[in-house]
Order: C-alpha cells, then sequence, then structure tokens
C-alpha cells in the first residue's frame, strides 16, 4: 500500500480534523503528565497494577471515552439524515461511521463498562481479596485497550470499516471491499475478543472458588450471579467470533473462498457464526444491567428483592434461550417455513422469563419506601421504556411480519429500545451507585438527576420516531433520502433529541469534575445504607479489600448484621497476601497490538518480528517466578485506623 493510500483518510476534511485533534490531545496529555512529574505515579500505580478495582476503573474511563466517539458518530449520522439530500457526509465516509458506531457501543463502550463494574464489584459481593488470576486480569484489560486503539487508529490509517457491524459476506469480501477497513475489524474484534474470553475464565473461576465462608451460590448477591451468567455465556460464545474472524482474515488475506459466493464458498456460514456469537452477546452486556437493576431497586426500595430464586432461574434459561434464537436476524434470507417457524417460537419464549424479572422488580417496589436517587432514577426509567423495546422484539419475532420490518427504521429503533435502557441506562446507574465506593464521594445528586432527564428525553424523541418512519417504508443505512418522501420532518425531530443526549452526556462527565472539587468526602462505607457485601468495607476500598474476611450465613448478611448491631468484619488481623504489580501485560498488549497492525497491511517482516515477541512474552511467563507479596499486620492496622476501622 503506497504512502498516500496510506493516509488516503485524511483528505476528508472532518476525519483530518479528527486526526489532528487526537495529536494535539496526546502531546497535550504528554506535557500535562511530564510538567507535574506524574509519569511514575501513573506508571506504578495503573499502568503495571493487578488490582481488580483499578483495572475496573480503567475499563470504566475507556467505557466513557468510547461513549463518546460513538455517540459523535451517532449524532453525525443524525445530522446527515436531518435534511432530505443533506451533503454533510458521503456515502463511504456515512457507511464508515455507521459500522464504527455499532462496533465501538457494543464491543468498546457497553462491554468494558459491564466488565469494569465487575471488575470493581464482584470480587467484593463475595468476600474475595482479588480475582483467581490477577495478571491475566490486567491482560485481558490491555488487550481490549489494544483492540480498541486498533479500531479507532483505522480512520486515519489506511481506512475504516464499512460493511457494517455484521460485516456480512459478500460486502465485507476483498471484491467488493479491497482496501483495509475489514482487515482492522477482523484483527480489532480478534484481540479484544481474546481478552474478553480470558475474563469469562477468570471471572468464573474467581466466583466458584473465592467466595467468602458460608456464601453458597443461593446466598450470592443478583449482581453476582448475572456476571457469573454473563461469563459462562463470554466462555461458549466467544470461541464462534474467534473462528469466525480467523476464516474471515483467512478469506481476505490469503484468498480462501470460506464464505465467498464461489468455489464451493458460502457467504451465509459467515451470517450463521457470526449470530451465533452476536445474539448472545446482546445477553452478555443486557444481563448485568439487570443484575445492577436488582441491587438498586432493592436498595432504594427499602425491601429484600422479591422471588431471588426466580430471578436467577429466569436469568439461566435466558442464557439457554440465548443460543436458540439466532436465525430470526435472518428471516428473509431464504430459510423455510419449518426454520423460520422454530426460531419464531424460541425468540418470543425468551420474553417470559424476561417478563418475570420485570414483575419481580415491580413487586419489590411495592409497599417500599422508594428514594428517589439518581441511580434509581434511571432503574426506574428503564422498566417502561425496556418494555417498549421488548414488545416490539415480539413483534419482530413474528417471521412473516419481519418480512415487512426488517432492514427499516422500525429494527433501529427496536434495537436501541432494548439496549440504550437496557445497558446504557444499567450502567449508568451502576457507575452513580458505586462511585463512592470506589472513589470515596458522591457524585452530586442535582446534576446527575439533571443529566438523567436530558439522557431520557432526549432518548425518546430520538428514537420513537424512528418507528414511525421504520413503518412508513424508511429503509436502514440510508446515508440521504428525497424530499418528496416524507421522512423529513421526523428525522429532524430524531436529530433534535439526539443533541439532548448529547448534552445529557456532557452533564454527566461534567458532574465527575464538579463532584471531584466540591463533594464531601464520605465518612462511612455504606453511604446508600445499602443490602450487600462490598458495602461493608471502607470506601475508597483498601488494596486488600477486607482486613477480615466475612463469614455469611444468609443472603443480605450484611443488611441484617446492620440491623442486628453485628460487625461481620470484626476479628483477628493476620498478614494478608497479595500479587505484585507488573508491566508485562502491558507491553505484551503493545507487542499484539504491532503484530495486528502489521497484519492488517500484510507487512510480513513486522508479522514475524512482533509475532515472534508475543511467544517470547508467553515464554517468559511460563518460567517467571513471582511469589506476591505480604501485607503485613502493622500495615493494615494502620490503614484500618486512617480508614476509620477499627480492630
Amino acid at each position: 500500500m503506497s504512502f498516500d493510500e496510506l493516509f488516503a483518510p485524511m483528505k476528508e476534511p472532518m476525519i483530518l480534523a479528527a486526526g489532528i485533534s487526537i495529536i494535539v490531545g496526546a502531546i497535550a496529555v504528554v506535557a500535562g503528565l511530564t510538567y507535574f512529574k506524574k509519569w511514575g505515579w501513573l506508571y506504578k500505580n495503573w499502568l503495571t497494577t493487578v488490582d481488580h478495582k483499578k483495572i475496573g476503573v480503567m475499563y470504566v474511563f475507556v467505557a466513557l471515552i468510547m461513549l463518546f466517539r460513538g455517540g459523535i458518530d451517532a449524532l453525525l449520522m443524525r445530522a446527515q439524515t436531518a435534511i432530505p439530500e443533506n451533503g454533510l457526509l458521503n456515502s463511504e465516509h456515512y457507511n464508515e461511521i455507521f459500522t464504527t458506531h455499532g462496533l465501538i457501543m457494543i464491543l468498546f463502550m457497553a462491554m468494558p463498562f459491564i466488565i469494569g463494574l465487575m471488575n470493581i464489584v464482584v470480587p467484593l459481593q463475595i468476600g474475595a481479596r482479588d480475582v483467581a488470576f490477577p495478571r491475566l486480569n490486567a491482560l485481558s484489560f490491555w488487550l481490549f485497550a489494544a483492540g480498541a486503539g486498533l479500531l479507532n487508529v483505522s480512520f486515519v490509517i489506511g481506512g475504516s470499516p464499512n460493511a457494517g457491524w455484521t460485516a456480512y459476506f459478500p460486502l465485507a469480501g476483498t471484491e467488493f471491499n479491497p482496501g483495509v477497513g475489514n482487515n482492522y475489524y477482523a484483527w480489532a474484534l480478534q484481540i479484544s475478543g481474546i481478552g474478553t474470553l480470558m475474563t469469562g475464565i477468570n471471572f468464573i473461576t474467581t466466583i466458584f472458588k473465592m467466595r467468602a465462608p458460608g456464601m453458597k451460590l443461593m446466598k450470592m448477591p443478583m449482581f453476582t450471579w448475572s456476571a457469573l451468567i454473563t461469563n459462562v455465556i463470554i466462555t461458549f460464545a466467544f470461541p464462534v467470533l474467534t473462528v469466525a474472524l480467523a476464516l474471515m482474515t483467512l478469506d481476505r488475506q490469503f484468498g480462501t473462498k470460506f464464505f465467498a459466493m464461489q468455489d464451493g464458498g458460502m457467504d451465509m456460514m459467515w451470517a450463521n457464526l457470526f449470530w451465533v456469537w452476536g445474539h448472545p452477546e446482546v445477553y452478555i452486556v443486557i444481563l448485568p444491567a439487570f443484575g445492577i437493576y436488582s441491587e438498586i431497586i432493592a436498595t432504594f426500595a427499602r425491601k429484600n428483592l422479591y422471588g431471588y430464586k426466580s430471578m436467577v432461574m429466569s436469568m439461566v434459561i435466558i442464557s439457554l434461550l440465548s443460543f436458540m434464537v439466532w436465525a430470526h436476524h435472518f428471516y428473509t434470507m431464504g430459510h423455510g417455513v419449518m426454520v423460520n417457524g422454530v426460531f419464531s417460537t424460541t425468540t418470543m419464549l425468551i420474553a417470559v422469563p424476561t417478563g418475570v424479572k420485570i414483575f419481580n422488580w415491580l413487586l419489590t417496589m411495592r409497599h417500599g419506601k422508594i428514594q428517589f436517587t439518581t441511580p434509581m432514577l434511571y432503574a426506574l426509567a428503564f422498566i417502561p421504556i425496556f418494555t417498549i423495546g421488548g414488545v416490539t422484539g415480539v413483534m419482530l419475532a413474528m417471521a412473516s411480519a419481519d418480512y415487512q420490518y426488517h432492514n427499516t427504521m422500525f429494527l433501529v429503533a427496536h434495537f436501541h429500545y432494548v439496549l440504550i435502557p437496557g445497558v446504557v441506562f444499567g450502567v449508568l446507574a451502576g457507575y452513580h451507585y458505586w462511585w463512592p465506593k470506589i472513589f470515596g464521594f458522591r457524585l452530586n445528586e442535582k446534576l446527575g438527576k439533571s443529566a438523567f432527564w436530558f439522557i431520557i428525553l432526549g432518548f425518546n424523541i430520538a428514537f420513537f420516531p424512528l418507528f414511525i418512519l421504520g413503518l412508513d417504508g424508511y429503509a436502514r443505512r440510508m446515508y440521504t433520502y428525497s424530499a418528496d418522501t416524507g421522512y423529513g420532518p421526523l428525522n429532524m425531530v430524531s436529530f433534535l433529541g439526539a443533541l439532548m443526549m448529547g448534552v445529557g452526556f456532557i452533564l454527566l462527565c461534567y458532574n465527575i469534575y464538579y463532584s471531584f472539587r466540591h463533594s464531601p468526602r464520605e465518612t462511612t462505607g455504606d453511604p446508600w445504607d445499602a443490602r450487600s457485601l462490598e458495602w461493608a468495607t471502607h470506601s475508597p476500598v483498601p488494596e486488600y479489600n477486607f482486613a477480615v474476611v466475612p463469614k455469611i450465613n444468609q443472603l443480605d448478611e450484611y443488611w441484617f448484621a446492620k440491623k442486628e448491631g453485628r460487625d461481620i468484619t470484626a476479628g483477628e488481623y493476620e498478614r494478608i497476601h497479595m500479587p505484585n504489580n507488573s508491566s508485562a501485560p502491558m507491553w505484551m498488549a503493545g507487542v499484539m497490538f504491532l503484530f495486528a497492525f502489521f497484519f492488517v497491511f500484510s507487512v510480513w517482516a513486522g508479522v514475524i518480528v512482533f509475532g515472534l515477541a508475543t511467544l517470547g512474552f508467553l515464554a517468559y511467563r511460563s518460567f517467571e517466578k513471582d511469589d506476591g507479596h505480604y501485607i503485613e499486620v502493622a500495615e493494615i492496622v494502620e490503614t484500618e485506623s486512617r480508614l476509620g476501622g477499627e480492630q
């Protein structure tokens, strides 16, 4: 590839401006760290950390950046379609934007937000001092970050993926896409997906093997249950994506014909492999949000969660059914009546356990003393809005009706009415709820509620008109349309709603700055008077989580201990074994980033060098002896005294 082809995207003024802003921002960060002499602090405390809490914070930090990156894509799409025959974006740029918007929002915003909250909360909820494999946990994060970086580099070097976030063949093949954009797609998802698979294995092991004494499975908090089930789905679903992306790479860069339309290939095999992973992926990001809502609703209704066992069973059933519905994504692609009928039935069935959860949340709030905090507002808004998404999902589940709805904006509206309340509202609720646990102060409630109303109202104004437009025949992925279609007014309304959401997210970020400067620091580790075990330790949480590992006798043990005046963390201090920090995960992910980058452009010398370097890291780790370190009793006493604890 020539120099001109390599930097061809920079000929687009908006991409050039984005590239310049990235360079200027990077220089500003480097200059700031140098001026304030923070390089050592950053390297020691964050870049080399294996502390699950700090890794969780880094996941959430990257997720917030990706939220704005994907949000800008969304605003550009809504701006482009706000008026007929708009020339803001050309067709190629529009294709790239809706492709990267989908990828970033699902895989590089929702996933890290969810995994970040899992990292912060799950070990605390089960009374563990860390995850089962701390070094692997750090590598998981850095591989995700490498994948996110690779995808974002594509916009300025070589060209972005442009075949949609589903990358259907033959559109994603070299015949229609000879550039490197979809090579970026394959490698960015491959690297981050390997990191996610590692996370799945790590958290399953952590939850099964590291629970506090007495915490049986049916005594675990609901968020931990949702994390366990989610990570089981990850370990079954992500290997399918890994194989599919490997076959995509072979087709695009080595001339094989797995997904070709000739020479024995089968383009529909990609659609099947993608959605065998892709539909469980929807529940990978939604089920943890269900767990978050369960924690928040029980806390702010001042009641125990109604129907605990049925909540657990409904998540198990959802996880099983999530692998049995993938073909509803292509009813219109030539399956027979029998196949469509089976998948129509399984798709409708999945609404039943989801409905069970909705009624359990409503019954939890019944006769409760509800506190309308910011996290609770997101939980309350979720129920009716997600129900609209669910009902329209049942409409789409009907194979015969889907022939009308398929490939229209009705489907886009349904998708967002499920994923935004089902994921974004959930992670924002969890982000507000657990913020004082992480940082030791609450986010400002007034600013939080202002952001909430902008986001909620903006969301409905942005996406409800798309139901009407879809029923009127407006196809998705159209970068422009004629004034004669009559689509203009509702598209303009949708654009105004998107702007309102943008204002809400700006307020969300301003709230962080304002609260950091002005919010009073917490004097207790339990500012919400909550129920589960993470609130039994200090805020912010010390490195070792619990000075004394608590013993559990019942569900919501911490809640009942408070009411009975018991301290479940009381006991004799003993020295605590903790893992050492390591820079290896960061450097290994950097090497894999370069390996993938050179592979994207088929620069085989670079591929060989960095491939061997990756194997070198693996070999070094195999022979490395690292016994960790101990936190001595004197240091524990000092930390507990400083944070307000008593022996």
